[in-house]
C-alpha cells in the first residue's frame, strides 16, 4: 500500500487544522457536531455484524469495535478535562495510553450497545456544558503533560468535534470500501 493511500486511510478528513479565530459561529457548529455524534455513529454501526465490528478500518488499524469504544474513552477524558479547566487554575491533566486501552478485553470483545448508550449520555452532557460556556470560560486552559502544551476550552471543542468526525469517517470509509 502506498504511503499516500495509507495516509488517506489514517486521516480520511485530514488532520485537525486549528482555525485562525474561534468565532461564535465556529464554536456553535462544532458543539452541534459533538452533540450529534452519538446519533450519527449509531446510525452507521448499529446493524453491523460481529464480523464487521471486528474488521480493522485499515491495515494494522483498530477494528470498528475498538474505534467505538475508543471514542467513548477519549470523549470521557474530554469531559473530565473541561471540568478540571473550569474548576482549577490551568491544571495539569492526566494523559492516558489510548493504544494500550484499545487492547484491553472490553475494547476487543465487548458489545457496542453499552458504549453507544454511554456516548448518548456523555455527549448530551458535553453539549450542555459547552453551550453554557461564557467567553471567559472558553479561554480557560489546562496543561497537557505529553508536550506541556496549554490547551484552551475553545480549542478542545474544535479538536473533539474533529475527533468524532475523524473516527466516523474511518467507519463510513470502511463500509463503502467493503460494500456494507
Amino acid at each position: 500500500m502506498e504511503n499516500l493511500d495509507l495516509e488517506k486511510l489514517k486521516y480520511p478528513i485530514g488532520k485537525f487544522i486549528t482555525p485562525d479565530t474561534y468565532s461564535p459561529d465556529y464554536i456553535s457548529i462544532k458543539i452541534e457536531e459533538i452533540s450529534t455524534f452519538p446519533e450519527r455513529l449509531k446510525k452507521e454501526v448499529i446493524n453491523l455484524s460481529d464480523e464487521q465490528l471486528n474488521t480493522p478500518y485499515r491495515p494494522e488499524g483498530w477494528t470498528v469495535r475498538q474505534l467505538i469504544h475508543h471514542c467513548a474513552e477519549s470523549h470521557m477524558n474530554c469531559f473530565i478535562r473541561i471540568k478540571w479547566a473550569l474548576t482549577e487554575d490551568n491544571p495539569i491533566i492526566k494523559a492516558y495510553h489510548e493504544d494500550l486501552w484499545a487492547e484491553l478485553p472490553d475494547n476487543l470483545t465487548m458489545p457496542i450497545q453499552p458504549t453507544l448508550s454511554l456516548l448518548e449520555g456523555l455527549h448530551f452532557r458535553l453539549g450542555y456544558i459547552m453551550k453554557n460556556l461564557s467567553k471567559a470560560d472558553l479561554e480557560k486552559t489546562f496543561i497537557h503533560p505529553e508536550n506541556n502544551s496549554i490547551v484552551s476550552l475553545k480549542q478542545i471543542i474544535g479538536t473533539y468535534a474533529w475527533h468524532g468526525n475523524h473516527h466516523l469517517a474511518h467507519i463510513t470509509g470502511l463500509k463503502k470500501q467493503k460494500g456494507w
